[in-house]
């Protein structure tokens, strides 16, 4: 079934408001990924947090199977993520550093190509992105890639830490959530330290968005390693 016109895109968002989110992602990978990758991208920019979660997550599953019938065009929509992050490109990115970890999660082969650039945005010697917002992202981006392929991120750990001492809670509970999953022995004493932070933020995992407090993250974190 092809996807044209704003109907089509009304079509996108009502399946992202459904109860069944699961089947709802199903339903969207029916449609030729191509048409409801681009669609999925503008819901990116939606001022409700769970549509725009959502489209992540099904973005992940839509460009997955894009990457399996054509590799390359797979390619060029991660580019064109990478290219809302370079600040030529005159926008800021909004949902990209996200997208790419729910995508390079999916598939294996996105992730051999892509997942080094995805870590180079908290390299000071690298990408680092200097937007406190898109670091946000990013620290989603490597945990939701981190809780797949691991071995993806190696010495990532090592530049994830700082972020747990940040002003700013997201970034210390997202920090905390990509170092368990990357099973970090170095975090383990500053986890600890950030167990009793009772600051809570937005977190979605497993397709829920939920309030969660730092410290919990913190303590799951430090189950996991």
């Amino acid at each position: 079934m092809e996807l044209k016109g704003r109907r089509s895109k009304n079509t996108i968002r009502d399946l992202l408001t459904a109860i069944d989110i699961r089947g709802a992602i199903e339903a969207i990978c029916g449609y030729p990924p191509r048409q409801s990758v681009n669609y999925l991208i503008s819901f990116f920019y939606d001022t409700d947090p769970l549509i725009r979660w959502r489209a992540i997550a099904a973005f992940g599953r839509v460009l997955s199977r894009l990457a399996d019938e054509n590799m390359e065009s797979a390619r060029v929509v991660m580019r064109r993520l990478m290219w809302n992050l370079n600040d030529e490109s005159g926008g800021i990115g909004w949902g990209s550093p996200e997208a790419m970890g729910a995508a390079t999660a999916q598939h294996q082969r996105l992730a051999d190509e892509f997942a080094n650039i995805l870590r180079s945005y908290v390299r000071p010697d690298e990408n680092f992105l200097e937007h406190e917002m898109l670091q946000r992202g990013v620290l989603w981006g490597i945990g939701r890639l981190a809780a797949s392929r691991p071995d993806h991120l190696p010495e990532t750990d090592i530049f994830l830490m700082p972020f747990l001492e940040s002003g700013d809670a997201c970034h210390r509970g997202l920090a905390a959530w990509a170092l368990g999953n990357l099973k970090s022995q170095s975090a383990v004493e500053k986890l600890e330290r950030l167990a009793k932070d009772k600051n809570e933020i937005l977190f979605f995992n497993d397709l829920a968005l939920t309030s969660v407090t730092v410290g919990g993250l913190a303590k799951a974190a430090l189950k996991q390693i």
